[in-house]
């Protein structure tokens, strides 16, 4: 415990640096592939199965044979854009939002993952931009709200705005931050499309286009993250799930080929 409160406590006052000043982090490996017709905006997994979104389509795989054995499919006039979700407990959690339309409104969306039903949801509304993903860690909501450039977005902000926010169980805003301005420059006119706390303590994050995956990590003081390491991934962008089976491997997708590919880091995501 005492090495690890050591490790930990030099993670949290290192001295701030440029990301580009950093030696390369590493990269993914892929370790096995398979096709999944929803894999167009994330995948999450549980340890029995893997599930693929698709904007108002979810479909529900078996991890070991691939084969797809459950599903769900909504009005999408209602569910517009679901972009990524996952697991907790017998839950799928969901964001989702109305992008690319105007005003943006944002919501969390909860599914039975062992009917596929859906269950309950929970509405931001209007305000802070679109919700592309949600991470329940350490008795927090942390949710990513995107801003855009040009479509989708709503002026003055572009994705220069979008924000991390910490929340409580009942979705009070504790906490925000903006991102590192380097990691919205490889964001491009897009956003962070998904996000993960690591084991590590490090928030993993995901643009929407670039093959890549950010570390980040809270600042010492102010409300700007910083950037701690890139991985260079297979796929791009799009939201991703860590692996619930293996440590450091993540699952993500290939949009153009709809597949669920997952990766082995090549080493372990500590600073």
């Amino acid at each position: 415990m005492k090495h690890l409160l050591s490790a930990l406590a030099a993670l949290v006052f290192a001295p701030l640096c440029h990301a580009a000043d950093l030696p390369p982090a590493g990269a993914a490996t892929v370790i096995r592939t398979l096709p999944a017709k929803e894999a167009t905006q994330g995948v999450a997994n549980d340890r029995q199965f893997l599930y693929a979104i698709q904007n108002s389509t979810i479909g529900k795989y078996d991890r070991q044979t691939g084969k797809r054995v459950g599903g769900w499919s909504g009005d999408p006039a209602i569910f517009i854009h679901i972009n990524s979700c996952e697991v907790q407990g017998t839950e799928l959690v969901c964001a989702m939002s109305d992008y690319p339309h105007l005003p943006m409104w944002s919501s969390v969306e909860w599914f039975d993952t062992r009917t596929m039903q859906h269950t309950r949801t929970h509405s931001f509304g209007p305000g802070r931009g679109s919700l592309t993903w949600i991470d329940w860690h350490d008795g927090s909501w942390w949710a990513c709200f995107a801003n855009y450039d040009g479509d989708g977005g709503e002026a003055p902000r572009d994705h220069r705005s979008t924000l991390l926010v910490r929340m409580d169980p009942r979705f009070s805003t504790q906490e925000q931050w903006l991102f590192p301005e380097d990691v919205l420059e490889r964001f491009g006119h897009h956003s962070a499309s998904g996000g993960h706390w690591g084991q590590d303590g490090l928030l993993y994050v995901t643009g929407h286009d670039a093959q890549e995956l950010y570390a980040l990590q809270l600042p010492q003081a102010g409300s700007r993250l910083r950037h701690v390491a890139t991985y260079q991934l297979p796929t791009h962008g799009q939201a991703f799930d860590w692996d619930a089976l293996a440590a450091n491997r993540l699952w993500t997708i290939d949009r153009q080929t709809q597949t669920l590919v997952n990766s082995q880091l090549s080493r372990p995501p500590t600073q």
